[in-house]
């Protein structure tokens, strides 16, 4: 898996502080895409749907307002992320979640 590295922007004018997670996900996805290419991800009992690096996930609950307990404890999301076409290289299994 590739590093993840953060830094971090003080802006003077305005004494905030932002934080950016930065990760090349390459790697992440040629094994998804691996995966699905060799058709391993499961049977109908127990699917391996997508394999979501960490920054995606901290993205998505950003620009959704949500804290990551919210996004594990309402499947809602992992859904709506499984279904978005812009996140689809990270899918194992092509099927509709």
């Amino acid at each position: 898996m590739s590093r993840v590295f953060t830094r971090f922007h003080y802006a003077h004018d305005t004494d905030t502080t932002a934080i950016e997670r930065i990760q090349d996900c390459t790697p992440i996805v040629d094994h998804a895409t691996a995966l699905r290419n060799e058709g391993v991800h499961g049977d109908k009992e127990m699917r391996h749907a997508a394999r979501f690096p960490m920054v995606i996930v901290e993205r998505y609950c950003n620009e959704k307002g949500i804290t990551f307990e919210e996004w594990m404890s309402n499947p809602e999301h992992a859904k709506a992320m499984l279904n978005d076409s812009a996140l689809a290289a990270f899918r194992v299994w092509e099927g509709r979640s």
